[in-house]
């Protein structure tokens, strides 16, 4: 598909998503009702839903999709395999043993974030360390090294459940399947896609070559350590800043970029910002069904994600191994 094609697409199918969200729910809000959403005068009940509670949802879920979609892309090219994911580095084991922890403990809001962030910081580091500590750095050695840790993480995640107390065992179930409820302000979130986006351009030939290769890259004059390092740098931070705005969401990170490469666009200056359209705009969405299908009661976001990845990966594997 032509570029001048897929980008108009994937912005309506953002855009309808988004819309789409402010007008669906538990309780149904007038299409009117969006032609009023910065009007300063008294504020009916349908205007403080959209504004007060589904736009900032909303806007958390595009952010955490874009970031996800984008973490996914980059692990691909980092990992050479397109089958790689932004959890496969164990960043959101981490995350989850220092939410977990938090929750344990009784801590909510800015503790959760921050308890979240700090353990995606430490696991980054772990890795990190562990991955260059015989001198090398290889995808194959960082790969090992990230799929070990997510084991420990995995070890310590089901301790924290066995002896939680019955009282916080529902809010943690929800956040490990992915949860937008507990999502706080989309903004810190968005300053981390945009910036990460502004220094991902400028890398965006050096990923077109390393994908050949990295013997192949390096004879073409790519510094492959310092780009596989910055690589893993923002695969990490995107991945770590997803997970603690809504906890760990699977198959949008692996799905995405795929999908994005299937229709034809392999150069990473269109394939990122393609990838941040679609990895949003599907997560709103599935969010939107999340909230709405057994209204008023909620569904963890990242059911509704692997109910709808499965089979799009599934499809998309079996239509690959087609052409091949």
């Amino acid at each position: 598909m032509h570029a001048r094609v897929l980008f108009p697409f994937l912005f309506l199918f953002a855009l309808a998503a988004l819309l789409l969200s402010l007008l669906v729910g538990s309780v149904a809000v007038e299409p009117t009702v969006l032609l009023t959403l910065f009007d300063t005068s008294p504020h009916s009940l349908s205007h403080d839903l959209v504004v007060g509670l589904r736009l900032p949802r909303a806007l958390s879920a595009f952010v955490t999709g874009a970031l996800l979609s984008l973490a996914g892309a980059l692990m691909q090219v980092l990992v050479r395999n397109p089958l790689a994911d932004p959890y496969v580095l164990g960043v959101s084991g981490g995350a989850a043993v220092g939410a977990l922890g938090s929750m344990l403990a009784g801590l909510g809001g800015a503790w959760l974030t921050g308890s979240a962030f700090v353990g995606a910081l430490l696991a980054m580091a772990l890795v990190f360390q562990l991955a260059r500590s015989g001198g090398s750095w290889t995808p194959t050695r960082l790969l090992l090294t990230g799929v070990v840790l997510a084991a420990g993480w995995g070890a310590l995640i089901s301790l924290i459940l066995t002896v939680s107390p019955a009282a916080p065992l529902r809010g943690m179930l929800f956040w490990l399947m992915g949860d937008l409820g507990y999502s706080s302000t989309p903004l810190p979130a968005a300053l981390v896609l945009v910036l990460g986006l502004t220094v991902c351009w400028p890398l965006a030939r050096d990923l077109n070559i390393l994908q050949r290769g990295e013997i192949q890259a390096g004879a073409l004059g790519v510094a492959t350590g310092r780009i596989q390092l910055w690589l893993y740098l923002l695969a990490s931070l995107f991945t770590a800043t997803a997970v603690v705005q809504a906890g760990s969401i699977g198959f949008v990170g692996l799905v995405i970029p795929h999908l994005i490469r299937l229709l034809g666009i392999n150069d990473h200056r269109l394939l990122l910002p393609a990838a941040a359209l679609a990895g949003g705009g599907l997560l709103v969405l599935a969010d939107t069904l999340a909230r709405s299908l057994l209204a008023p009661q909620q569904l963890p976001v990242g059911i509704i994600t692997a109910l709808l990845g499965v089979p799009l990966f599934l499809y998309l594997l079996q239509r690959e191994t087609t052409r091949q």
